[in-house]
């Protein structure tokens, strides 16, 4: 692969006529961990949507690993893929939620094998060995018979990791992946995330866990009002921000 991994020119998108995205550019690197930060309602899910084309592009471009994401261009125009080929690119970019999004009336270990087993038509032994590593690299080797319902949020959450993980993605989209969950259970989920950067995995990371930015990303991008406001490296953007809006957001949340 040549470029970025990620490559956003003036995306814009609408709801109606709210313009929620107003000219996103910004690249991210192979390896590298982006942490997007700013109020809600900014644009940050938004845009993490459109990586993978869950929200429909209005305007701009969206690349990932150099291809048009969602679309193709023919005689110079853009013209939307049939939801088969799009499914198709999604296989290369994991997504976690929020929520958690598990099937209730599957194991974790059941969980983290359907779609590779499903979408990719792996043999089950293949695909279940891969499902229990990826429990206990998440440190869930021992619940791999457990239900969602026996489950804590935190310990959800990192099934829900290890069934992105299980489609072997070259690229992961973090939604506020701990936004949902009880204080003391915050730290597993971003231990995992930790390692998982660690590793050397290309992140796209939507979240207000300051300690996380500053420990992990490589990259800061403060939004507000559909527009990226600042960005640069963590420690900077955290300790010297130079727009006033981004002051302002970081003095209410430090």
């Amino acid at each position: 692969m040549t470029g970025p991994m990620v490559e956003a020119r003036g995306v814009r998108k609408y709801y109606g006529s709210l313009q929620v995205l107003r000219g996103i550019d910004l690249d991210v690197a192979e390896g590298e961990v982006m942490c997007l930060v700013g109020p809600s309602g900014s644009g940050k899910s938004t845009f993490l949507r459109c990586i993978n084309h869950l929200e429909r592009l209005d305007g701009g471009t969206l690349r990932v690993r150099g291809r048009l994401v969602g679309f193709e261009e023919r005689k110079g125009k853009l013209y939307e893929m049939r939801e088969r080929e799009i499914a198709s690119q999604r296989l290369d970019i994991g997504m976690v939620f929020q929520r958690f999004n598990l099937f209730p009336h599957m194991t974790a270990l059941q969980n983290v094998m359907e779609a590779p087993v499903q979408v990719r038509r792996e043999k089950t032994a293949a695909a279940r060995k891969r499902a229990l590593d990826l429990l206990e690299r998440v440190g869930l080797a021992d619940k791999c018979g457990a239900y969602p319902g026996m489950l804590s949020g935190g310990q959800q959450q990192r099934v829900a990791i290890a069934r992105a993980l299980a489609m072997e993605p070259k690229l992961m989209l973090f939604d506020e992946p701990t936004s949902a969950l009880d204080p003391e259970l915050v730290g597993e989920v971003l231990d995992v995330m930790r390692q998982l950067a660690e590793s050397g995995m290309t992140m796209v990371v939507v979240t207000h866990e300051m300690g996380f930015a500053r420990e992990v990303g490589d990259s800061m991008v403060f939004m507000d009002q559909g527009v990226v406001v600042e960005s640069g490296s963590p420690k900077d953007v955290l300790s010297n921000p130079q727009h006033a809006r981004t002051q302002a957001f970081l003095s209410k949340v430090l």
